[in-house]
């Protein structure tokens, strides 16, 4: 509304103007209403013809730009099958053509028809006169006592828990694809058993995080048999740890990282990471840069204008000062690093009476030394964003296989979750990993066993 509107309407008679202002006064509540709701319900939950169409590019192109260098599939490093093709006679005109004059080449790659490999496994037993006992092979191509492969049960739980594709839809492909036929049941069972088989290399990951120098943590909702649990997810550059819990509080992170976690801490605001005590910890930036937009489309009162750009300022500084670091001085940087920890006092003793700003003032005296951690330490990101990629998949997952339906399918989950993630991580082949790990637990478990067996003649 304009000035000139305004005083047009203050010219009214009274009832008039009364009236009008009421109108006026309902039509921005139902408005607030409407930005509020859109701005505290998730994406995902908002229907899609109340979604803003994005704006579309105008005079953009598919493709790559002109002048790039173009891109098509490599040339196959090995030839399994050689075929000529030549004419007798003309496919228009039926007449009898002349020998081949040019010739090229051309590239067709295929997966042939797979057929089940079955094998029979005679195991033979053999006397040892040094153990005088007898001594058997390991069968290392299946679990113990399992009719599927390990190879077969590795590819189809990454399929599940790594791709994110329904238990379901899995057997489809096995029937479809494999012409082999295989129950959900039987499945969900050969996971729980790999799982469990490979539940010393799980436990070897949380060993390897808690001594890590920099560690990202983030949680999600789960659902387990409809309660609502929470999935964690622990991770690093090179490993992924994920568990599955009842709880969201600090217990879950103490028992994870102990009571004492000898690196830095990167996470979000959430209050389960304060009582953890660390070397030091970095919060995440994305998270208040986020919550400042979303406060800007209620708020728009002077006071929360000024707060907020004096922040925004300083998280900017602060994170310009640190793509800097390589071409300043040790001194400089470390006196443009102390302005920016006495501008950040400065900003927190500024008291006022807007509720969003007592809210951040709040947040930020709470954490007032993990705000420029990253500042000190060079292998430490202010942003979360490792966390939150490393969770996506599981969130993905959930949406298609709808989460656990027992306490033994939700530790599966995390294990080989734990496990295939930290072999992408590793830019290792996921499949190979896995099953390497299997083989050999499997071979442990048989030397073990052998050994009861001794203790127990012995005994």
């Amino acid at each position: 509304m304009t000035r000139e509107e305004a005083a047009a309407i203050l010219k009214l008679p009274w009832e008039d103007a009364i009236q009008t202002i009421q109108e006026l006064g309902l039509k921005a509540e139902k408005y607030d209403q409407l930005v509020r709701a859109d701005v505290a319900t998730p994406s995902g939950q908002r229907p899609t013809y109340k979604k803003q169409n994005r704006p579309k590019h105008k005079n953009k192109k598919p493709g790559r730009k002109k002048g790039h260098p173009g891109c098509r599939r490599e040339v196959p490093a090995h030839i399994d099958h050689y075929e000529d093709h030549k004419l007798e006679t003309c496919p228009h005109c039926q007449v009898q053509v002349e020998p081949g004059i040019k010739a090229y080449t051309r590239y067709t790659e295929d997966i042939p028809p797979i057929r089940p490999k079955v094998t029979e496994h005679t195991i033979y037993k053999h006397w040892c006169p040094g153990c005088r006992d007898y001594v058997t092979a390991p069968v290392t191509d299946a679990m113990e006592n399992a009719n599927l492969s390990l190879r077969l049960v590795v590819v189809a739980a990454w399929l599940h828990y790594s791709i994110g594709i329904s238990v379901r839809n899995v057997v489809r492909i096995f029937n479809v694809v494999c012409s082999f036929p295989v129950s959900p049941g039987g499945l969900t069972q050969a996971w729980i058993r790999l799982a469990e088989l490979l539940r010393p290399e799980y436990d070897n990951i949380k060993e390897l995080i808690r001594h890590s120098a920099a560690l990202h943590a983030d949680e999600t909702g789960w659902r387990l048999s409809g309660m609502t649990y929470w999935l964690w997810a622990f991770c690093t550059k090179e490993y992924c740890y994920y568990t599955i819990t009842k709880c969201r509080g600090s217990p879950v992170v103490e028992q994870v990282l102990g009571t004492l976690f000898n690196g830095v801490l990167i996470c979000d605001f959430y209050g389960a990471y304060n009582l953890i005590q660390t070397l030091a910890k970095q919060r995440c930036y994305f998270h208040l840069f986020t919550d400042l937009v979303k406060v800007d489309k209620t708020n728009t009162s002077k006071e929360w204008k000024a707060f907020r750009k004096k922040l925004k300022r300083l998280l900017r500084d602060a994170l310009r000062l640190r793509d800097q670091k390589q071409n300043l001085k040790p001194g400089s940087y470390e006196s443009r690093k102390k302005r920016l920890h006495q501008r950040l006092e400065m900003l927190i003793e500024v008291g006022g009476k807007d509720k969003d700003v007592k809210r951040l003032v709040k947040r930020l005296k709470r954490h007032e030394d993990e705000m420029l951690t990253f500042l000190d330490y060079d292998d430490v990101s202010p942003y979360n964003n490792h966390g939150e990629q490393q969770i996506r998949p599981a969130v993905n997952c959930r949406k298609v296989s709808f989460r656990n339906r027992s306490e033994a399918g939700a530790g599966a989950q995390a294990i080989l979750m734990s496990l295939f993630r930290t072999a992408l991580l590793q830019k290792l082949n996921p499949i190979e990993y896995v099953k390497e790990l299997a083989v050999k637990a499997i071979e442990n478990r048989h030397i073990q066993k052998m050994n009861r067996v001794d203790l127990a003649m012995a005994a």
